[in-house]
This record gives structure tokens, sequence and C-alpha cells, in this order.
């Protein structure tokens, strides 16, 4: 075996669980890669090549290369959502045949590239080949990674095919994951159907994997970065997490359940990992129950890791809680309170 497979082989193998995360790089600013994606902004994909040395040709570390291919794609590429239809049908005919499954979506990719090139729309699939493709001619190693993406509209079940792609990308020897897709915007539903809005989420970019784990699940579990993953169940039957979560870096850790169970008069805790610059103030719990929504104020205790919030339900009954942080939604839990 030639001596650089014998190397990627070794990388690929033995160095999966040395993680990285965004923070491994506080001392990068990447406004200057940012800045050099937006001014080839609306470049043509007929040359890659040529697109990805304009992007990356002036930087010397590896992750500011990386940050001006992500950027431009997250800014230049549309979300094709009738694509992603057609990708999920496909998906499903296959879910019982898992590496018919793989042999059909690499087959595939090309195909999709081909249409990206020319339209620059695409579901996860081309979003990921781009990422991929782009960042080894740049001379990084990329992988695509499909899996399980889970939303609050993409509920899954144990039967559930795989609905979605991503990257890792090798830097300073560590992998990290990242998710163009779900950076680039969201598909807002209208009378007319849907559409893409872009809409950039930088949390996705180099995220951590103990919250990029909520709501991506890997086929191949040494993707997930982790050396304890959770089981496929754990997965489905977590809190759904939303974007910013992953825009403020805060991690859902306990109840790990979504759906829970107490009595009246009992506490509920929330348990979460915060950076040290969230204010505990900006935290809260919505509580909806029969189409009542109360912003509750929980008691917070915080430790060195993260913030607990704490609510006793003084009502029975069937609650949505969800956990803010600067009124936007990171998690959200279904409480069903007994009266005893």
């Amino acid at each position: 075996m030639p001596i650089m497979k014998l190397v990627y082989l070794f990388i690929l193998t033995g160095l999966y669980n040395s993680y990285g995360q965004r923070s491994d790089f506080l001392e990068i600013d990447f406004k200057k890669a940012d800045s050099v994606a937006l001014s080839h902004k609306g470049a043509s994909l007929k040359n890659l090549p040529l697109l990805t040395y304009n992007l990356t040709g002036n930087f010397t570390t590896d992750v500011e290369k990386f940050r001006a291919i992500y950027t431009w794609i997250c800014t230049n590429i549309e979300n094709d959502y009738t694509a992603y239809l057609r990708t999920s049908n496909k998906r499903k005919k296959l879910s019982d045949d898992r590496e018919e499954f793989l042999k059909w979506n690499h087959s595939f990719t090309p195909k999709v590239f081909e249409k990206l090139l020319t339209t620059k729309k695409t579901a996860c699939t081309g979003y990921a080949y781009l990422i991929k493709e782009m960042a080894n001619l740049a001379g990084l190693k990329s992988e695509i990674v499909d899996g399980h993406g889970r939303t609050a509209t993409l509920r899954l079940q144990e039967e559930s095919s795989a609905n979605h792609s991503w990257n890792t990308i090798l830097l300073q020897n560590k992998w990290y994951v990242c998710d163009a897709t779900w950076s680039a915007g969201l598909i807002v539903v209208e009378e007319d159907g849907p559409r893409f809005k872009s809409q950039y989420t930088d949390g996705y970019f180099l995220a951590d994997p103990q919250l990029f784990i909520k709501n991506h699940y890997p086929l191949e579990a040494k993707w997930s970065l982790l050396e304890k993953v959770p089981s496929y169940t754990e997965f489905i039957t977590g809190p759904v997490v939303y974007k910013p979560a992953f825009s403020n870096n805060i991690i859902p850790i306990a109840p790990q359940q979504m759906y829970l169970e107490t009595v009246k008069n009992k506490s509920v805790s929330f348990e979460l990992t915060t950076p040290e610059l969230v204010n505990e103030k900006e935290l809260n719990l919505l509580l909806v129950h029969n189409e009542t929504t109360t912003k509750i104020e929980p008691e917070i205790t915080n430790n060195d890791t993260g913030h607990t919030l704490k609510h006793r339900f003084e009502r029975a009954g069937s609650f949505d809680v969800h956990v803010q942080y600067k009124d936007a939604i990171v998690a959200t839990y279904v409480v069903k309170v007994r009266r005893k």
C-alpha cells in the first residue's frame, strides 16, 4: 500500500476521536476570510479550481482557507427543496439496504453536482459534495457524512431512513463537523409552495460534536467524533434542538428525553452546558398549555460548565416547555403533569 494511503488510513482510524470545535480557533479573526468570500459573490462554478484558488490563495492557515470556502458556499448556493424531496423518496426506497443506499448515494452525487454547477441550486447532498470538492482542491481533507437530520418538522422514527448529508473537515490533525445546508438558510412554506430563504447561521461551522449530535446522527458512528455515541433511539427521543442553540453554543444535557412526566407541585430541572459569556438573566422558560403561552423566570443555578433551570409545575396537564435564550428557543420538551 502506498505511503500516502497508509497515512490517510491512520488519520481516519486513529484520530476520529480527537475532535475539535470552533473554540480551538479563538485567535483567528474570520472577518478577512468572510470578506474574501463576499468579494466573489456570484462567481461561476464552471471553473472550480480557479474559484477555490481565488478564495483561498491569500491565506496561510487551513482554517481560514476552509472558512472562505464555507462562507462562499453558504451565501451563494440555494437549497433546492424539490431536489431534496426526490432524494428523500429514493432514500426511503433503499432504507432496508444500507449498503445499497450508500452505493446509490455516492453514484447519484456527481449528477447532483452537475446540476449544481449550472443552477447553483441543490439539496444537502450537493452542499456536502461541493464542500468536499473545494476543500480537496485547496489541499484539505474533507468527508461527506450521510445520516439523520432532526428538526421540529423532521420527526424521526426507529424505521426512518437517512435524510441528510453534511461534512467533516480535517484541520491541525483534528476532525471537525459542519453543515453548510443548515448554515445557508431555511425553507419557508408559503401558499404557493416552499421557497428557500437565505439566512446564514454561523453555529454549524466547526460545531461542538456534543451539540451537533443532538440533531445530526451519522450512519457511520465514527463520524459523530465522540468516544461515547448515543444510541439512535436516544437520538430520536431527545429534546428538539434549534439553531439558536448552535448560534450561542448552548447544549441541552438533561433531561435526555423530550417527553417527561411529573406530578403536580413537583419541580423539573433543565440542565444546560453554556459558554462563560451567557447571561443567566436572559435564560427563561416558555410554557405552552391549552394554547396559552406563559413566560417563566425559573430558579437558575450555575456551575463550572453551565446553568440549570428549575420550574415547579403547579397545575396538571400537558405543557410544551421551550428553553429560551435572548427570547429565542434553543430546545423543546413536553411535560405531562399528573394530579398525583
